[in-house]
């Protein structure tokens, strides 16, 4: 079974490459795309009981992905959080964290580490 994902990208670019990556690398099947945080929290409702895994990069077209992850603090045991990002500072990285991110990983230097851990979601 596919893991079903909530993308949170503006890039067009970076959406066109990320999706076909992900169901390769690591199974995954995107239900749904959001550019801003109101349309990434509203996808979220809208699959609540469904998602498992949300990837989220920090600056969007429209609101900030902290937003979204914030949004996501009452999620079930099921569901993951991966915040993706261009700006994975240390500070960044313990503010996603504290909100309930359950990783943080950078755009340019670990993507490797990113689909592993959206690969271990998978397995289980």
């Amino acid at each position: 079974m596919p893991l079903i994902t909530i993308l949170v990208e503006d890039s067009p670019t970076i959406q066109e490459n990320l999706i076909p990556a992900l169901a390769e690398l690591a199974g995954v099947l995107i239900v749904a795309v959001a550019d801003t945080a109101p349309a990434a929290i509203a996808a979220l409702e809208h699959h609540r009981d469904t998602w498992q895994l949300a990837v989220v990069d920090l600056f969007l077209k429209q609101g900030s992905g902290l937003t979204v992850v914030r949004a996501c603090q009452h999620r079930h045991d099921f569901q993951h959080v991966l915040v993706l990002t261009n700006y994975a500072t240390q500070e960044m990285k313990r503010r996603c964290l504290a909100l309930g991110a359950d990783g943080v990983f950078d755009k340019s230097t670990e993507l490797e580490g990113f689909f592993a851990q959206c690969a271990a979601y998978q397995a289980v």
